[in-house]
C-alpha cells in the first residue's frame, strides 16, 4: 500500500486489451494504484515481435514474464482479467506466484461462476 492507496497489478491474456483498459480505469477511480502490462502482444502491439529472431524473441518474452512478476512483487494484490473465464498458462503461473507471495487475488469473472 502506498499511503492510503492499495496497489493492484493487472494480470491476464493481452488479447483482452479493452478489458485491461476498462479495469484500469475502474480500479483507479475506486482509489487504487494500478500497475498494468507494458504492451499488448496479442492485441495491437504485434509489431514489437516483427523482425526478431527466435533467440531474441525468446529472451524478450522471458524478460517480460519476469518483469510482470516484479510488478506483482510491488503490489498488494492482483486483479485477473479473465474474460469469459479464460485463464492461460502464463496467467495461471502469475496467480500461483501471487498466492505463494501472500498477495490477494481478485477476478473479473469469479472462477466458481464459470
Amino acid at each position: 500500500m502506498q499511503k492510503d492507496y492499495p496497489v493492484i497489478t493487472l494480470c491476464g491474456s493481452t488479447r483482452f486489451k479493452d478489458a485491461f483498459m476498462e479495469a484500469q480505469k475502474r480500479l483507479t477511480l475506486e482509489g487504487n494504484i494500478v500497475i498494468s502490462v507494458g504492451l499488448f502482444g496479442h492485441a495491437g502491439d504485434r509489431e514489437v515481435w516483427e523482425g526478431m529472431d527466435e533467440g531474441t524473441l525468446s529472451k524478450t518474452k522471458e524478460m517480460l514474464d519476469d518483469m510482470h512478476k516484479r510488478k506483482i512483487d510491488m503490489a498488494d494484490s492482483i486483479y485477473v482479467i479473465n474474460v469469459e473465464g479464460y485463464i492461460g498458462e502464463s496467467t495461471k503461473s502469475e496467480i500461483a506466484y501471487a498466492k505463494a507471495h501472500g498477495k490477494g487475488v481478485r477476478y473479473l469473472v469469479e472462477p466458481n461462476l464459470i
